[in-house]
């Protein structure tokens, strides 16, 4: 999956005309490209106003590993969410499976975010996500979702 040559891109707010999530919880910051029912790539830039860094850790901030995941899944959504019979729904998670964290992600980093759906069965189905910094692997995983009315 790579950035085609013309990419379907999405700004914050195009995002979130897509997913329900809002701030604080709103963690993709663009879409570079994605096509409809198969898989997105997106961008989250990590800046240190992030609010769980002030717990996560004092002195030593490192991005939790579950919003990492959140991020993941949120850009599986968008691929998700722009079909047609399923905007205004919402994708909630139904499962991670072989969940790897390779590397740490701190303030200053941008999160190369992408998700491509394997599988669907009905509103039930599964994403292979991987979250990369500089081109090097952070974190992977296989997401299941669960597609239903908001």
């Amino acid at each position: 999956m790579e950035i085609r040559e013309n990419p379907n891109t999405l700004n914050a707010s195009e995002i979130a005309e897509i997913l329900p999530h809002r701030y604080p919880f709103a963690l993709v910051d663009r879409i570079e490209d994605y096509e409809p029912g198969k898989w997105a790539i997106g961008r989250k830039c990590v800046s240190m106003n992030e609010q769980f860094f002030t717990g996560h850790f004092p002195g030593h901030p490192v991005m939790p590993g579950v919003l990492i995941l959140e991020a993941l899944a949120q850009t599986g959504a968008v691929a998700i969410l722009s079909v047609p019979e399923n905007r205004h729904k919402i994708a909630l998670f139904a499962g991670i499976n072989k969940a790897r964290f390779k590397r740490q992600i701190v303030p200053g980093d941008v999160i190369e975010l992408s998700c491509e759906l394997t599988r669907q069965d009905g509103p039930v189905g599964m994403g292979k996500a991987v979250a990369k910094v500089d081109g090097k692997l952070a974190v992977s995983a296989e997401l299941m979702f669960a597609v239903t009315d908001a």
